[in-house]
């Protein structure tokens, strides 16, 4: 009867879910992980170089933006542009910055108005990203990513 008690103490313990061991699949844990991802955020913007040393995120994004826009503007500004009309409207251009701080320009939309009135306005909007000072590519859980911008342009011409 002793041994009886004993055999069934045994079998109850061994029988329970305690002693089970569970696959972990390591898809599994990349899948969860991904999904917890803020694909739409950062941990650190393109940045230039004297944007480096701002202490948020925030005034590196806001340094970067105005850095670029400013370089943008002032190579137009080198450009003779002549017109028969006033224009002041937006363009949109959209580009990219890859893994190692290249920038590629995607896509310019202007208005037809502006189009006919500077037929080369695309070629001078490339061209004036040419000579960029170096970009650092933007970071993402230690990992240089691309990044992808869309800054509007305005053009007054008078």
């Amino acid at each position: 009867m002793k041994y009886l008690k004993i055999f069934i103490l045994i079998l109850c313990l061994s029988s329970c879910d305690y002693y089970d061991k569970k696959k972990v699949n390591s898809q599994d844990i990349v899948n969860e992980e991904m999904q917890t991802f803020n694909w739409n955020e950062v941990d650190e913007y393109p940045s230039f170089d004297n944007c480096n040393s701002l202490e948020t995120k925030e005034l590196r994004r806001q340094c970067f933006q105005i850095t670029l826009t400013n370089h943008i503007t002032s190579q137009l500004a080198l450009r003779k542009i002549v017109v028969t009309q006033d224009l002041n409207d937006t363009i949109e251009m959209s580009f990219f910055i890859s893994e190692k701080g290249d920038l590629h320009v995607l896509h310019i939309e202007s208005n037809p108005k502006i189009s006919s009135q500077i037929p080369e306005i695309n070629t001078f909007l490339t061209e004036s990203l040419s000579n960029l000072p170096k970009i650092s590519p933007a970071i993402k859980r230690g990992q240089q990513v691309k990044t992808e911008f869309k800054i509007p342009i305005i053009i007054k011409v008078e």
